[in-house]
């Protein structure tokens, strides 16, 4: 493991330091090591890697980062989750004036995409716990797994369900997905959109007055093993989202041994081999094997297995973890 530094007169363009560690001098004093984790930019927080240390708030300057400049710390990391937003491909991070703290993305996609600036970068990517393969494909309906899809329209491919529901019946999972029966969008008819009757395992898919083409049922923050266990029942696993750093609900159905149709955007390309399901920017070619893979799922699931192969091999936690403790050795050097 090592960290990218940019080069001292270019920014974002990255290149190894040798020996993995950031250069001083940018006001972080001696003390403990601890990393800053942001979902989004804001404030954010950081843990002190030490048995009794609690989770401490920066102050409430620039995005809470200039507080870094004044605590006790000899070496910190900053997690960024997300893809950039706003003028991308020219989004500033919030860290890109600094070179004492590395910048760790969860995906090379981030990596790219983010001006980091001076700050040093790394990739590690997600682990997802392994739930097992346990797909069963025995539902003629697909799934896919959204949180707030109203409110986060686009950008989460809300606007497509329609399309893809007039193909095969759809269940969406999530959180606030209720809020589409309600939604007055006019790519969502929502007549066609009802919550699920039943929650229980039992019930789960079983509505027969929405069963047909056209539906889409939601089923509100399932606990997750039951989430599992209801995702692996349906045929195919939907991946509409526009702009995501990567849906680890994507990487989870990919576990279960799920077949996958899933726009090409950001990570997906990477994410998804070419032999787990089809990926494209074309949404007529999404369409088509939308209609079709449900149909040949039946007995065998095309690209389940292979699904979870890729998924094993890259974003096993065993991996993660390996990952994160060379980066840490390294920065305690």
């Amino acid at each position: 493991m090592s960290i990218t530094t940019p080069p001292p007169t270019t920014a974002g363009t990255g290149r190894r330091h040798p020996r993995g560690r950031p250069s001083s001098g940018d006001g972080v004093a001696a003390g403990a090591l601890a990393a800053v984790w942001c979902r989004s930019v804001g404030p954010a927080r950081r843990w002190s890697f030490t048995s009794s240390a609690l989770p401490r708030r920066p102050g409430r300057g620039h995005h809470g980062l200039d507080h870094l400049g004044r605590t006790d710390l000899s070496s910190a990391v900053y997690v960024e989750h997300n893809a950039p937003r706003g003028d991308v491909p020219y989004t500033r991070h919030p860290m890109a004036d600094r070179s004492d703290i590395p910048v760790v993305h969860v995906t090379p996609f981030n990596e790219l995409f983010w001006d980091s600036g001076r700050a040093p970068t790394v990739v590690i990517e997600h682990g997802i716990p392994d739930p097992g393969h346990r797909y069963t494909g025995e539902l003629d309906r697909a799934a896919v797994v959204i949180n707030e899809p109203v409110r986060r329209s686009r950008v989460t491919g809300t606007d497509l369900l329609s399309r893809f529901a007039a193909q095969a019946p759809l269940d969406v999972f999530g959180m606030v997905v209720s809020e589409l029966a309600s939604s007055v969008s006019p790519e969502l008819n929502s007549r066609a959109v009802r919550p699920a009757r039943d929650s229980s395992a039992v019930e789960l898919g079983r509505d027969s007055a929405v069963d047909g083409p056209g539906s889409i049922r939601t089923f509100e923050h399932l606990p997750q093993a039951q989430l599992f266990a209801e995702l692996a029942r349906r045929r195919v696993y939907l991946h509409p989202i526009r702009w995501t750093s990567l849906g680890l609900s994507l990487l989870e159905a990919m576990h279960l041994g799920m077949p996958v149709v899933a726009l090409a955007t950001t990570e997906v390309v990477e994410a998804v081999p070419p032999q787990a399901g089809v990926v494209s920017t074309r949404v007529e070619v999404l369409i088509e094997a939308f209609a079709l893979l449900p149909q040949r799922s039946r007995l065998r699931p095309p690209g389940g297995t292979a699904a979870r192969a890729a998924a094993r091999a890259r974003y096993s936690m065993d991996r993660f973890l390996t990952d994160w403790e060379q980066l840490l050795k390294e920065m305690r050097r």
